[in-house]
């Protein structure tokens, strides 16, 4: 081999169809191919050649920026996922205990009544919702 073999041939400014472009931005859109991947496979050098066919010739809405969903930071698997899940529960298990724990002495120490108090506001409320 040798060396101008080895050497890449830049390759000069195309000007593509309008029926080529279409052709890209659908399949694009359908999920077919992420625009990298089209400019991949079809040899479009421009980096943002297909992102502005897109913009273009596409069925979305470019003149918003589209804001993506709260979504987890870190991928977690299904296992990791009920982990967490079971821990976090186990800890709010043991706040409720507490918590249910402090207001036995309250009622009982001070005569305070919240437990009384509030199942007579419960109950009120769920007679308000059978009217």
């Amino acid at each position: 081999m040798t060396s101008t073999d080895k050497q890449r041939i830049k390759r000069t400014q195309r000007d593509y169809t309008l029926g080529f472009k279409l052709a890209v931005v659908e399949q694009i859109e359908k999920g077919d191919f992420t625009y990298k991947q089209a400019q991949k496979h079809y040899g479009i050098q421009g980096r943002s050649t297909v992102l502005t066919w897109l913009r273009k010739h596409g069925k979305l809405d470019w003149s918003k920026p589209i804001s993506m969903p709260d979504m987890p930071k870190s991928k977690e698997t299904p296992a990791q996922k009920i982990k967490r899940l079971e821990k976090e529960l186990a800890e709010l298990q043991l706040k409720n205990d507490v918590m249910e724990g402090m207001i036995d002495i309250i009622d009982n120490e001070y005569g305070a009544g919240i437990r009384k108090k509030y199942y007579a506001i419960i109950s009120g409320e769920k007679k308000k919702q059978e009217k």
